[in-house]
């Protein structure tokens, strides 16, 4: 017969509650209290039994994840990182991707309606393909992260305006003037307000507040706009740009996967990298320490990321009164040698 909380609590010489307390990973336990308790659930092959969980606590210790594209190595290292910090927290995941289609969010959405999960995690790329439209009264626990400017949900972000600017700034002091930005919205830089996702929207104001406060113009030869932002996008993108423009200084890519791409493309066409251009990146993912060169990018801990958005998202299932809040996490760059810095 499958072992009960109080099999695990008889081993361990504790009560149910601090069982149940240490399974759940809510409540303070004792350091000494806490590994009798899993020695014990190791000894007897303790499962807990979520469906009598939910039916006490109206949850079903589940949460649902929707990104946009789960293919790209930022969104395996955000997931891996929810998946492992949720589960400290006694929470499964379940994982959706969501950016060709938004009405998968609609779906978690009725998921967490019927209780089969206790609350979203949303990423959407658009504010207006997501859940947050049907407004805080529509919604169960939902916690966003990521670029979309909204204030009905909480939220865990980083600041794209001032890390791109930030960017630009390091291109320029490292000699860098001619920059090319690479991933803006479609159709050009005059619709940055009105088309494209919402992190390049973003990151080319900061872009352009970069190059307007060094006294540089805006040049609209520089922007290389494209709207699915994968490496044989970017590749593609870049090398339709290079038969029509003059080689920039530096390109300055809104993603690290975007800068993969563009990458690839310069060494097909024989140009070096930093020897001839610069390149930068966005995001620090792990492959970009082992790009060819070595990829000068922003970083920010996806770490503290991932845990702040649980953390929200655990207030907001605590208290659906509580105000949104946003927390915003500080970036940094990594000057490594694409850039020659």
């Amino acid at each position: 017969m499958r072992a009960t909380v109080k099999d695990v609590a008889e081993r361990a010489g504790v009560s149910p509650k601090t069982v149940s307390n240490v399974i759940n990973g809510v409540i303070f336990v004792r350091p000494e209290t806490k590994a009798r308790v899993e020695e014990a659930l190791a000894a007897l092959n303790y499962v807990p039994n979520l469906s009598a969980r939910g039916l006490r606590n109206g949850r079903s210790g589940m949460i649902g994840l929707a990104l946009p594209d789960l293919l790209r190595p930022y969104s395996a290292e955000i997931t891996h990182l929810f998946v492992e910090l949720a589960h400290e927290r006694g929470w499964g995941v379940q994982i959706e991707q969501t950016a060709a289609e938004p009405q998968r969010e609609w779906e978690l959405l009725s998921k967490a309606r019927a209780h089969l999960v206790d609350g979203l995690i949303l990423n959407p790329i658009n504010l207006g393909d997501s859940v947050v439209t049907a407004g805080p009264d529509g919604l169960p626990p939902v916690v966003l992260i990521g670029d979309v400017d909204q204030d009905v949900v909480s939220q865990v972000c980083i600041d794209n305006v001032a890390a791109a600017a930030d960017m630009v700034r390091h291109l320029l002091a490292a000699g860098y003037r001619r920059i090319a930005a690479v991933g803006t919205p479609e159709p050009g830089p005059d619709q940055v307000k009105s088309s494209g996702t919402a992190a390049a929207r973003l990151r080319t104001i900061g872009y352009r507040q970069a190059l307007t406060e060094a006294g540089l113009p805006i040049e609209d030869d520089l922007f290389v706009p494209f709207d699915r932002w994968n490496p044989e996008n970017a590749a593609e993108a870049v090398t339709s740009y290079l038969r029509d423009h003059d080689l920039p200084d530096a390109f300055f890519c809104f993603t690290d996967t975007i800068a993969s791409g563009v990458l690839s493309a310069l060494w097909h066409l024989g140009i070096a990298v930093p020897g001839d251009v610069g390149v930068a990146g966005f995001d620090n993912v792990t492959d970009s320490e082992f790009a060819v060169p070595p990829l000068t990018t922003v970083d920010f801990s996806k770490r503290d990321f991932v845990t702040a958005g649980l953390e929200l998202l655990e207030e907001t299932m605590r208290d659906r009164t509580a105000a949104p809040r946003r927390i915003v996490i500080p970036h940094r760059i990594i000057a490594r040698a694409s850039t020659g810095t």
